[in-house]
């Protein structure tokens, strides 16, 4: 098997904890590595897979030394490949690059174009693996299997990759898996098992992109790192959390994605239970990985169970009808290519959910998320309890203490309080006090794949979903999806592009005597 130490373990520096080092100073460098990208010519190897890695390749946080082979059933050669990257760098990187660097970093790429059924393609990627790095030994290079391809060929992929004596080795092997991790809780256990076969848990990172978030990864250092909130983190001051993943986009190309897994697999079961997560956990042991991810795994077994009765009153499900964003007319969800005409996928979820643990216990997790909706932001927002003596009236009840951890599009921490309007008489104005990560640091954050991957490459498994964890999430969110497949909805589309969703996630919240935020 191979061994998951550091280079200093062969003789090299070990690299310093990343909780501490210094801003820009995060990086891979003495990680040599060769990256199989299976599906290595679709959209996600050419929009983010490889204009992340050409940013800490330019900032000189990568290994210089390091291939990549493109794996997939696209008709190229490895020049064509090269031109490819090159242009979809160009295209995706926001900080233009020079010539030179740019022809150098695309010098690294190469393609093989195959099924990935095909057995002696393998064996190609087999003789690549023990070509290795010149100057590099094998004990001493990272190999990482990047599955960019449908989730369908996963099994395959592993399979073929413990057959060819890919998946083990004398250096670091890992594999990396995007989302979805299955359709359900059974699916991904047999994916678990089928994977686990192959490889180890160590071995395996399972990327989510909001966790490479720079406000995600600071929730704990705000959480843990500061004495002033900690005490207020719990029932007795927190009136209620709302996460909100709002996007004005339709789905694009992904219609025939969308048709299969709808909004609560593609971004419930997975993204929102993270955030949830990372608001609700306790204090960690450490920073170490597994302590982190025990935390987690436990708020996932607390969410309440549900029956019937409680997802018929407390989660709302929507489909976009056509509509507009700003001057523009946009189609509905079944008007989209790929898409049945009478299809009840859904693209908005908005639910209650409770965690029934000694620090959250009667508080009230509101979780909403959509297509086309009326504007692009992801947030947490923690409100907290009116004071027990309204002494400068109701005025205050407007405008409730809470903490706002806004994660896209600006990353920014924004604390609401009331002060004292000037002139006479007690009237309160609402004040924010504000933290904005691109004004602190005066530079842009890194793409959240590119913190990812580093880690990946470094071996850090902190911000990557476990096996118990992902079988607990999908615990959550089966009973939703099963109720809702069992009682098609008569009602659909029923809110129009460019606006907040239906009217029943407004109704949700208001027989609580609550309301979701305003973000116009």
């Amino acid at each position: 098997m191979m061994s998951d130490s550091g280079p200093a373990a062969q003789g090299g520096q070990q690299p310093v904890d990343p909780c501490v080092l210094p801003l820009g100073t995060q990086g891979a460098r003495d990680y040599p590595f060769i990256m199989i990208m299976f599906g290595g010519a679709g959209d996600l190897a050419r929009k983010k897979l490889a204009p992340t890695l050409f940013r800490p390749y330019r900032d000189n946080l990568l290994a210089h030394d390091f291939r990549v082979i493109g794996f997939a059933r696209t008709n190229l050669n490895s020049a064509e490949y090269r031109a490819m990257i090159k242009e979809s760098v160009i295209k995706h990187c926001e900080d233009p690059a020079p010539e030179d660097m740019l022809n150098e970093f695309v010098s690294h790429f190469e393609f093989i174009s195959a099924n990935f059924e095909d057995d002696s393609k393998y064996e190609e990627v087999r003789a690549a693996v023990e070509k290795g790095l010149p100057g590099v030994s094998q004990e001493n290079l990272n190999l990482l299997h990047y599955l960019a391809a449908p989730p369908d060929s996963a099994p395959v992929i592993i399979d073929r990759l413990k057959h060819h004596g890919l998946a083990q080795g004398p250096g670091r092997v890992r594999v990396i898996m995007e989302k979805p991790f299955g359709g359900d809780r059974a699916s991904a256990r047999a994916l678990n098992q089928r994977v686990l076969n192959a490889f180890d848990e160590n071995q395996v990172f399972r990327i989510d992109h909001y966790l490479g978030k720079e406000t995600v990864q600071n929730l704990m250092f705000f959480r843990f790192g500061n004495n002033v909130f900690e005490p207020l983190w719990n029932r007795n001051y927190v009136d209620h959390v709302q996460i909100t993943a709002a996007e004005d986009i339709g789905i694009e190309t992904r219609g025939n994605f969308y048709e299969q897994a709808g909004v609560v697999r593609d971004i419930i079961q997975n993204h929102m239970l993270q955030l949830a997560a990372h608001t609700a956990m306790e204090p960690p042991a450490s920073f170490d990985a597994d302590a982190v991810r025990d935390e987690k795994f436990k708020i996932y077994k607390s969410f309440r169970k549900v029956d019937e009765e409680y997802l018929r009153h407390n989660m709302v499900r929507g489909q976009y009808g056509p509509g507009r964003y700003g001057e523009q007319a946009v189609p509905g969800y079944r008007e989209e290519a790929n898409v049945a005409k009478d299809s009840v996928s859904p693209t908005f979820f908005a639910g209650k959910f409770y965690i029934d643990n000694w620090r959250w216990s009667g508080v009230p997790f509101y979780l909403r998320a959509g297509k086309r909706l009326n504007k692009r932001i992801t947030e947490i927002y923690v409100e907290f309890k009116q004071p027990p003596l309204k002494l400068m009236g109701s005025a205050c009840q407007d405008a409730p203490n809470a903490l706002h951890l806004q994660i896209q599009p600006e990353e920014s921490i924004i604390l609401r309080f009331n002060a004292k309007q000037p002139g006479v008489g007690n009237i309160p104005h609402p004040s924010l006090l504000e933290f904005n990560y691109s004004k602190a640091f005066q530079t842009a954050s890194y793409p959240p794949y590119a913190r990812l991957l580093l880690d990946c490459l470094r071996g850090d498994l902190t911000l990557f979903a476990r096996q118990d964890g992902v079988e607990a999430m999908w615990s959550v969110v089966d009973p939703i999806i099963q109720y809702w497949e069992d009682n098609p909805p008569a009602n659909f589309p029923n809110y129009k592009a460019g606006t907040w969703g239906p009217a029943d996630a407004d109704e949700l919240m208001g027989r609580d005597g609550r309301r979701w935020r305003d973000f116009a």
